[in-house]
């Protein structure tokens, strides 16, 4: 990996794809939502409405939960909050790990969709956002992250190492932790779709994966 670079001014080529990462009540809907959720909300909203009419896959990544956590499956934290179009280029993909490719179908839905270039937002910023845009350069995918659509939890302090991090530094933190292979934008509007290559090859579901 090369050094970091800062964000990109100006607009990134076209992708193919939409990730939308773990938008579930649980972090973006009440007491517990992370500091940004409504601004993360709003970026996330128009992405998806541009990757919609451009006729690019969309996937919605959703976490399952361990038994008690806030996202545990069937509870209301776990749901997605933004609504599902359905159809053969928006898919629900569900994951345990914090990589969206680990023991899922996403790498299928992409590869099938001819799908090269792909948009990343979402929560959390250093763990699901970060793991899931470093898999997708590790398979060779274009990976644009616009800096206005991701957000964290603020680090609590640590008596010895730090007080507190604010969420936005943590999240600028994770996305220069990526490298100069991602491609970092100030603003989720300036980031443009078009059409998957293949938009009749989006496989189903293959058995075992975890996907709705």
């Amino acid at each position: 990996m090369t050094a970091p670079t800062a964000p990109r001014p100006g607009a990134p080529d076209p992708v193919h794809a939409l990730l939308l990462v773990d938008l579930q009540s649980a972090f973006v809907a009440g007491p517990e939502a992370v500091p940004d959720a409504a601004r993360v909300l709003d970026r996330a909203r128009g992405l998806l409405a541009r990757a919609r009419a451009a006729g690019a896959l969309v996937v919605h990544l959703q976490n399952d939960g361990p038994p008690g956590a806030a996202d545990e499956p069937r509870t209301p934290g776990w749901r997605l909050h933004l609504p599902v179009a359905p159809g053969p280029l928006e898919r629900v993909v569900r994951k345990t790990e914090d990589d969206g490719f680990e023991d899922t179908g996403l790498g299928g839905l992409l590869d099938g969709a001819g799908a090269t270039g792909l948009a990343v937002c979402g929560v959390l910023s250093e763990m699901c956002v970060a793991a899931t845009a470093r898999a997708a350069l590790a398979r060779g995918h274009r990976v644009v992250l616009p800096h206005d659509a991701h957000a964290t939890y603020d680090i609590p302090a640590a008596p010895g190492i730090s007080g507190t991090v604010p969420a936005a530094m943590s999240a600028r933190a994770a996305e220069w932790a990526l490298g100069d292979e991602v491609e970092i934008v100030p603003r989720a509007e300036a980031v443009r779709f078009t059409a998957a290559p293949r938009p009749h090859a989006v496989p189903r579901p293959a058995a075992g994966a975890r996907q709705s």
